[in-house]
Formats: C-alpha cells, sequence, structure tokens
C-alpha cells in the first residue's frame, strides 16, 4: 500500500523481487527475449500471476519500439463483404496479441486516405492494413507517403503494392461452369458497381468461362450491390423470359448475395420460377441465403484465411520491412443448392404446371 493506504498496482520491481531475479531479466521476459533460461523465465510468470501484474503498455512501447497495435483503413463497412473482411481482421490480429485501431472512410480519394494514415501514424501503430476495393483507392494509395509497412486487401496486385485478395475471377468462372455444366448455355449476369475491383473480377470470370464454351456473352445488367438494384435487374429478367425467343435467357449469375435476393423476389412476382424455368446463382454466401425458397446457390469467401494472410503479411513486413513484396490469393468455394437445376426440356415446365392444376388441392 502507499502512504494513503490505498492499494497500489504490482510494479516490475515487485516482480522481480518475488521472483528473486533482476529487473532487466523481467524486462526481457515480458518482451519474449530468447536469451533468459527456461527455468528463470518460469519463476517470473509464476511471480507475474501471483501479483497479478500487467505490464505498461507505454513503458513497453519505449524498449520494444513496438506499439502492439495495427491500424485498418476501411470503407462501405455496412456491406457484407468489407464488414467480414474488417472482422477477419480483428480476429487475427487479437491471435497475434495485436490490438486495432481503426479508421472508417465515407469515400476512399487520395485525400481522405492521406489523412487516414496520418492518423494512424500519430497513433503510433506499427504498420496499416488498407482496404482498397476501389481501383482508384489502388492508385492513391500508391501515391502517397508511407511511413511505416502497408499491406492492401482486395486490390494491391496490379500496382505490386503488398496484399491479399480473394480470387474473384475464379470463383466468377466456378459458379458460370457449374451452370454450363447444367446445360444452361444463356447465361445473363447482374453484375457491381464498376468500379471496383471485386466487381470486375467476377464480371471476367462469368465472361471467361462463357467464351471457353465457345457461347455469345450478352451484355451484363447493371447493379450497384444492393437488393434494389437486384430487382430492377430481375424485373428485366421477367419480361425476357416472358417474351421468349432464342436470346431468353435460363440462368442467371448476380455478382453478389443481396442482389440475387432482389432478383428471386422479381422473378417470384412475375411467376417465373426457380430453379424450373430460370436457375439463379449468387457470390458471398450469406447467412440467410440458405433459408430462400429455394436456397440459394452462391460462392463462398473465406473471410477467415483473409484476415490471417493480411495480419501475417503486414507482421512479417513489421519485422523486415524490406521484404520482398508479396502476393496471397485466397481461394473461394462454389456452394450449391436448390437454386440452380438443368435447363427443363421444351414445354416441360408448362406439362408440370397443367399436371399441378389438374390434380387440385387434394392430391
Amino acid at each position: 500500500m502507499d502512504e494513503t493506504g490505498e492499494r497500489r498496482p504490482p510494479t516490475m520491481a515487485d516482480v522481480a523481487q518475488v521472483a528473486g531475479v533482476s529487473h532487466q531479466t523481467v524486462s526481457r521476459v515480458l518482451s519474449d527475449h530468447p536469451n533468459v533460461r527456461e527455468a528463470t523465465r518460469e519463476r517470473v510468470q509464476r511471480a507475474i500471476a501471483e501479483l497479478g501484474y500487467r505490464p505498461n503498455s507505454a513503458a513497453r512501447t519505449l524498449v520494444t519500439r513496438r506499439s502492439r497495435t495495427i491500424g485498418v483503413v476501411a470503407a462501405n463497412t455496412t456491406l457484407f463483404g468489407p464488414a467480414s473482411i474488417l472482422a477477419g481482421l480483428e480476429r487475427a490480429a487479437r491471435r497475434e496479441d495485436y490490438l486495432v485501431a481503426s479508421v472508417g472512410l465515407e469515400e476512399l480519394t487520395e485525400h481522405a486516405l492521406g489523412k487516414a494514415l496520418e492518423r494512424l501514424g500519430s497513433w503510433g501503430v506499427d504498420g496499416v492494413v488498407v482496404m482498397t476495393p476501389h481501383r482508384h483507392a489502388v492508385a492513391a494509395l500508391a501515391r502517397l507517403p508511407q511511413p511505416f509497412p502497408v499491406v492492401t486487401v482486395e486490390g494491391g496486385h496490379d500496382l505490386d503494392l503488398p496484399g491479399v485478395a480473394v480470387d474473384q475471377v475464379g470463383g466468377a468462372r466456378a459458379v458460370t461452369e457449374h451452370l454450363l455444366a447444367l446445360g444452361h448455355t444463356r447465361i445473363w449476369h447482374v453484375a457491381g458497381p464498376g468500379e471496383w475491383i471485386e466487381a470486375e473480377g467476377r464480371m471476367q470470370g462469368w465472361r471467361a468461362a462463357l467464351e471457353a464454351a465457345g457461347l455469345p456473352v450478352p451484355a451484363q445488367l447493371a447493379g450497384d450491390w444492393s437488393p434494389a438494384s437486384g430487382y430492377a435487374a430481375g424485373r428485366t429478367v421477367a419480361g425476357a423470359f416472358r417474351r421468349g425467343g432464342p436470346a431468353r435467357p435460363t440462368a442467371v449469375f448476380a455478382a453478389n448475395d443481396h442482389m440475387a435476393l432482389g432478383l428471386v423476389r422479381a422473378l417470384h412476382e412475375a411467376g417465373v420460377r426457380i430453379p424450373q424455368d430460370i436457375a439463379v446463382a449468387g457470390f458471398d454466401d450469406l447467412p440467410e441465403g440458405a433459408y430462400l425458397t429455394p436456397p440459394l446457390t452462391t460462392v463462398r469467401q473465406d473471410f477467415t484465411s483473409v484476415g490471417r494472410e493480411g495480419i501475417g503479411m503486414l507482421l512479417r513486413l513489421i519485422d523486415e520491412p524490406a521484404a520482398r513484396v508479396a502476393h496471397v490469393r485466397v481461394q473461394p468455394e462454389l456452394v450449391v443448392r436448390a437454386s440452380t437445376a438443368g435447363v427443363p426440356r421444351p414445354g416441360a415446365g408448362r406439362a408440370a404446371a397443367l399436371f399441378s392444376d389438374a390434380a387440385g388441392p387434394g392430391r
């Protein structure tokens, strides 16, 4: 206790006294220095536990020159993908005993990015992960001074910045090839916003699969990731289906599950059955997608691996600032559910509907 009678928190000197070692030895144990005998390390750790000692983070920063804090710059975190990536980064940082200081931006302009990096630098972060889903954001980041190691998520590969990205092209190609294998040859696409690198990759994968199969590539429908834009696209799809003809779509791949949700509703309202009339697939694997009627075929992104690889890459750069620029692509997984099925034979859908009407409610 101090002279006021209050119980004071234990200090490093108290730990040293209880463990019977020097103050310097306690400091070495706390910084995980290799030149400490195992028996001594265990004695110090027992003393720390016995006293309930908590290291002073400011003092440790002065000694190690590490704050054990990682900065994250993010935007669009109300969307499923960015929010899931942020959560994956935070989980991975906690596993490495790092805190995360995040800055959310309304827009990824060069000015906003620069201010965010300045703010994180003033907080003393050891390095920063920047989520760069827009091509212009990657270019802006490359022009900015970087006084600490920086890793990108979803965007840095083209400009040779270190980064981690999901293989968007591969995921879109996999779901399109799945539809092709079911016999579909007229597969429409509801694309995401043009400035998004992920939307561009998903469109490229869809196009590549159709071209490899020797099929014409229809004009894609424009979306903005929202269910409302998927609903608008679904009304267009339903109109084309009703008109019939050789260009009538038999399958639609939406660039994310939220747009697929709107698409499914529009088709239901128009009396177009899924998957009997039109197969529908999405991308992201929203938790609610499995509970749609019918459950949604989609592409699952491994956000846990994105977080682990991103934080791991940043920590390597913190330890070795001159390390070679690394690029990691995380592979997605095709999840097949009941919203996709083979192309119906001509007249099969109409015959099934007539049979259902004739059978009546008591069948």
